[in-house]
């Protein structure tokens, strides 16, 4: 029997590079990687279709030609001191109109189902009442979120054209072994015992673990009803700041050093260092509601908060 064939793009990124090595563990399947060039580590069985960045004029069809289904996991990713003149229009000529481009050749491609993983930042940057549903008026927050939610339009566009499925994934903050971003430098602040002034921050927040979200990336490939759907993803835990903290300090057997420093006055203080995207992070909400994602796929996230945790903390190399 033929395997089926599956493209990934961005496979060598924290979630991708997990993704591939799932599907060459556990599924018998044919795995091409369509990357900038061919890594220097490359994984026996993996196919490396070389094509270089994601524009608006790539040539694709070298990594399309029988594939069934394409993971899109590349893109302009969200930066704290973004370099560019204009961060909006560069992450539209990446975001948007590259991603349009690789999804109008796979349809063409006769490509069955196309899997977008987008961002939380579509529903928004922050919860108060309600958490985030897959239902909610989007209310994109910064460029890179407004570029993945104009993705997402001109790709439900083109599957009502073409007849390609789109599935989309928005996950919130991913954590595992190797996290970049604000987790990994927790987990570092945490390994150094260094004292941190969230001991007293009252907030919710969804994360979700690595392996929880390349579960639901799976179970995407080839579930029904998935099929032109729009989905969030979390551990189904949500946990404030400070608990998270007490947490991962746990699993690192390194307990956490904590100050009880009211969120009021870090941000304050945040906002005079014009720091008030961090200060929002760690001491604002951003839940979000799962429950469609369980019922309309029977899914459920394999690992819990804090089997999550445990293994991230397995995996850190500070």
């Amino acid at each position: 029997m033929t395997r089926p064939k599956i493209s990934i793009t961005g496979a060598t990124g924290f979630v991708g590079a997990a993704l591939v090595a799932e599907l060459m563990l556990s599924r018998n399947c044919e795995v091409l990687v369509l990357t900038r060039q061919k890594p220097v580590h490359a994984l026996a069985g993996v196919q490396y279709v070389p094509l270089g960045d994601l524009s608006p004029d790539s040539d694709w069809q070298p990594g399309l030609s029988g594939v069934e289904v394409l993971v899109h996991a590349a893109a302009r990713v969200h930066v704290m001191n973004d370099s560019a003149a204009d961060p909006l229009t560069e992450f539209r000529r990446v975001n948007v109109l590259g991603t349009l481009n690789l999804a109008r050749q796979a349809a063409a491609a006769g490509l069955r189902r196309f899997v977008f993983i987008s961002s939380i930042g579509v529903n928004g940057a922050e919860t108060f009442q309600q958490p985030f549903t897959a239902q909610d008026e989007a209310a994109p927050h910064s460029p890179y979120a407004v570029s993945k939610y104009e993705a997402e339009l001109g790709l439900h566009r083109l599957a009502a054209e073409t007849g390609m499925e789109v599935v989309i994934i928005r996950p919130p903050l991913v954590y595992g072994p190797s996290a970049p971003g604000n987790f990994g430098s927790l987990m570092r602040w945490l390994q150094r015992g260094v004292p941190l002034p969230l001991g007293a921050i009252h907030n919710r927040r969804s994360l979700v673990a690595l392996d929880n979200l390349v579960d639901l990336i799976l179970t995407c490939l080839t579930h029904p009803a998935a099929a032109n759907q729009t989905f969030l993803v979390s551990d189904g835990e949500d946990v404030s700041t400070t608990e998270l903290l007490r947490r991962m300090g746990q699993a690192m057997n390194r307990p956490a050093r904590l100050i009880p420093v009211p969120a009021r006055l870090l941000k304050g203080a945040a906002a005079l260092l014009g720091k008030q995207d961090m200060a929002q992070r760690l001491c604002g909400s951003l839940q979000v509601d799962i429950r469609k994602t369980r019922q309309l796929l029977g899914w459920s996230p394999p690992l819990t908060l804090d089997q999550g945790l445990k293994k991230a903390a397995e995996g850190f190399t500070a």
